[in-house]
């Protein structure tokens, strides 16, 4: 599902360059839960970046569903993150005014669903995350744990095959963490494909596959933590992502 090949980073400022992604490589299959593990500014936000075509690599190639997405135009790339990729992040990013039920609606508004269909679907994904109470609220009225199961269920909105999620528990208290935590290994289960960013050891346990990084470089690849070092050195002349 997702190829990075040489993948480098490289943000320009005043003539100043800070090394954020230093040619790294790895695939991740269909079906993966892999955490992208590091500590601040080791290069693991730029990374999400790049994967949810947010940002384009300086030099390297990223290949999703077997697409060079560095070849593709701007509008195409804006259908890959509307269709193919689901976010979830650590500030939930909900609109305030809006309820749990119109929040997870709007990806598919955008998405020329039918509103009959927008409706049901939405209903569905908060109901089966437990929020089936808690359709007309606004964020304000939700506690954290409850605001990201909405972020969930709307990144799920577009039936999305790939879902990235940004320190989805950075926010929330320990118990609500793993409850969260729970769904997205469940999610996992049901086929779909999770790429995690997460600077927290207990939380990449969850899955079942973690990359470290740091320095922009990969540090190793693991299906359990601390395995099968992937021969990536420890660069310390990097910036900070």
């Amino acid at each position: 599902m997702i190829e990075i090949d040489r993948v480098s980073k490289i943000y320009r400022n005043d003539q100043v360059e800070t090394v954020a992604l230093a040619d790294i490589s790895f695939k991740i299959e269909g079906g993966e839960f892999v955490a992208v593990m590091g500590p601040s500014g080791s290069g693991k936000s730029t990374l999400m970046h790049i994967l949810g075509c947010l940002d384009t690599p300086t030099a390297g190639t990223y290949v999703l569903d077997g697409k060079d997405v560095g070849k593709l135009k701007d509008d195409e790339q804006a259908g890959i993150r509307n269709h193919k990729i689901g976010f979830v992040f650590q500030s939930y990013n909900l609109l305030p005014r809006l309820s749990a039920h119109k929040n997870v609606m709007l990806p598919m508004a955008y998405g020329g669903i039918p509103k009959s269909e927008r409706i049901a679907r939405a209903a569905r994904l908060l109901t089966d995350l437990g929020l089936g109470d808690r359709l007309e609220h606004n964020p304000s009225r939700l506690s954290g744990g409850q605001q990201q199961r909405v972020a969930i269920a709307r990144a799920l909105a577009m039936k999305p095959s790939l879902i990235l999620a940004d320190e989805p528990t950075g926010n929330l208290a320990t118990v609500q963490g793993e409850q969260i935590m729970g769904i997205f290994r469940e999610l996992n289960e049901q086929g779909h494909t999770i790429v995690m960013i997460t600077h927290e050891q207990n939380i990449a346990g969850y899955a079942k596959r973690i990359i470290e990084i740091r320095d922009g470089k990969v540090l190793s690849d693991s299906g359990s933590y601390g395995h099968r070092k992937a021969g990536g050195e420890e660069g310390g002349d990097h910036g900070p992502a």
